[in-house]
């Protein structure tokens, strides 16, 4: 018995931390200022195209507090690099078109960190739709870019 509380106290530990560290980096106003430059965000409902982590459910739950009424949706043209898009003719890249409130805009943008690692941009997906596309800024994505076995890279 003393083993299933002392694993209970550790599975709560572990919540715990993972629930502060989701806080912290996601949503909380300590860790993410936006950029002065960074126009204000218009006051309506916004179509927002996401292929990554915010295809999940739970993810745009925590982030944004809702779901985004999401739709199936591609955008033509690109490809999907890890957590980044490259423009590349003939490809395609597969996700879900959201609609959010200026609110859950606003949080999204503070997840994606706009203007620290990526920019938002309108694209049109091939609905016909267009919609809010976050993309890294070209001086996050070499960050990304995985180096041969054996080659260390230092980036200053």
């Amino acid at each position: 018995m003393v083993w299933i509380k002392k694993l209970l106290q550790i599975t709560g530990v572990i919540v715990l931390g993972l629930a502060t560290w989701l806080w912290l980096t996601m949503l909380s106003p300590w860790f993410y200022s936006p950029l002065d430059e960074i126009s204000s965000i218009e006051k309506r409902t916004h179509n927002v195209f996401v292929y990554g982590t915010l295809r999940y459910t739970a993810i745009r739950w925590v982030v944004m507090g809702g779901s985004g009424n999401p739709q199936a949706a591609a955008l033509d043209g690109y490809q999907r690099n890890g957590l980044d898009l490259s423009p590349q003719p003939g490809s395609r890249v597969e996700g879900l078109k959201l609609e959010v409130s200026t609110e859950q805009l606003e949080r999204l943008d503070r997840y994606e960190r706009l203007g620290v690692r990526y920019e938002r941009v309108k694209k049109r997906l091939i609905d016909g739709s267009s919609a809010w596309v976050y993309v890294r800024l070209p001086a996050t994505s070499q960050l990304l870019t995985p180096f041969p076995a054996g080659e260390i890279a230092l980036i200053p």
